[in-house]
């Protein structure tokens, strides 16, 4: 059977591996780099995410893939720490010292805090998608608890669309996040970047005779007869991974719509630590953007030579003008930095970055297959209640077996 594959971010490279093995493979991808949101800069001396990226230990399909490809002995587990930029001043909150004297919380709200991080992985969320974060933390532990700690993370993670978050997916992050060493939590990353896995895929893939496309925009996709065209050329099945509404237009098909939202993040690098010593610091304070990620307070700096920071910011809809600019001035005024000491910067913007897993996203999950197309990637299955690089393989993995059944049906 002969297939294309729309889309080189994770999902479509893993579906491109595997169905590779026992079929004819095209994947075609638009941008000039393969890896979607796992797509790196290249440096010369080094690579960088352009979106800010770790794993977790309980990534068990990822780590079998990394087996594979020959990958797990350059993965390292590291030592990820937390805080909250609060009135002009950045906090740690990664010990329980450092929780305990944290100016910002009473002691009660401290303890109830504590007690839904202990918890969290054990509470049911079967019944939680119809109900939102923000209800859900006023209802359990009070609206101080909510404004204080919960509402800053749901603006800096969702934005505009806060308020429309399900409790399922809070508790989900809360659980995925609760493997923590005293000092942190426990992170795992690529000791030469993830540019070495999407790398590796690409490899793989074509060892296997797939044909990688990158700088192909897809367009039409038109039914043809039992199969599909797609650039002209015919295929027996087609493995879509952009977001469901985008298919719909290039195919003309009812595909429903899944709700997204757009990221603008900016890497830029300095000559030294402003984020005392945090690797993800949140901002309680509102600013262009919702979160510092200093990339080399996780992964040591004299691997680049260089301080790496991200400001990550989400959007709704259109990215408002000048927003990069507005991102790197608030930045270094907020950090005492100044405009000659930033290296290097570059903004990413993804209008569709992930799917916001509003109040009713579980019953608006696409299934795989739609008569000779299929659908797989962030907005699967295998990424609810929380989206992931682990969520993203097992949706490559799910999509390739629906299309080998129905070829071998």
């Amino acid at each position: 059977m002969k297939c294309c594959i729309v889309g080189g971010g994770l999902t479509g490279l893993v579906a491109a591996l595997s169905l590779s093995t026992d079929h004819e493979v095209v994947l075609m991808e638009r941008r000039p780099v393969l890896g979607g949101c796992l797509s790196s800069i290249d440096r010369g001396d080094y690579t960088i995410e352009a979106f800010y990226h770790h794993c977790f230990q309980g990534d068990r399909h990822l780590l079998v893939l990394l087996d594979r490809l020959g990958l797990r002995g350059e993965l390292e587990w590291l030592t990820g720490t937390t805080g909250y930029h609060v009135e002009g001043r950045s906090f740690p909150l990664s010990t329980p010292t450092e929780i305990l004297s944290y100016p910002h919380m009473s002691l009660l709200d401290k303890a109830r805090l504590g007690w839904l991080m202990l918890r969290a992985g054990r509470i049911d969320r079967s019944g939680l998608d119809d109900v939102t974060a923000k209800s859900f933390i006023q209802d359990n532990l009070g609206t101080s608890v909510y404004t204080s700690f919960f509402e800053p993370l749901l603006r800096s993670k969702f934005g505009p669309m806060q308020d429309r978050v399900s409790a399922a997916w809070l508790l989900s992050r809360i659980a995925i996040r609760s493997n923590r060493s005293p000092g942190g939590e426990r992170l795992g990353y690529l000791r030469h970047g993830f540019a070495s896995l999407v790398d590796r895929l690409r490899r793989a893939a074509e060892a296997e005779g797939c044909s990688v496309l990158t700088g192909t925009p897809v367009g039409a996709i038109r039914r043809d007869g039992a199969g599909w065209t797609v650039r002209d050329e015919r295929f027996d099945a087609v493995v879509s991974t952009v977001p469901p509404q985008l298919l719909a237009s290039m195919t003309g098909l009812p595909l429903g719509e899944v709700p997204y939202q757009g990221a603008a993040c900016m890497t830029l690098a300095i000559d030294r630590d402003v984020t005392g010593g945090i690797y993800w610091l949140n901002m309680k304070d509102r600013a262009p953007y919702g979160a510092v990620v200093a990339h080399t307070n996780l992964v040591p700096v004299e691997r680049y030579g260089e301080h790496l920071v991200y400001l990550a910011s989400y959007f709704a809809g259109d990215l408002p003008e000048g927003h990069g600019d507005r991102m790197l001035s608030d930045f270094c005024q907020r950090f005492g930095v100044a405009k000659e000491e930033v290296r290097w910067h570059h903004l990413e913007v993804d209008p569709f970055a992930g799917p916001v897993y509003e109040t009713g996203y579980h019953r608006r999950i696409p299934g795989y297959a739609h008569d000779g197309l299929y659908m797989a990637g962030m907005f699967s299955a295998p990424n609810y209640p929380e989206r992931s690089m682990e969520g993203s393989i097992v949706a490559g993995e799910e999509v390739t077996a629906a299309v080998r059944g129905a070829s071998h049906g």
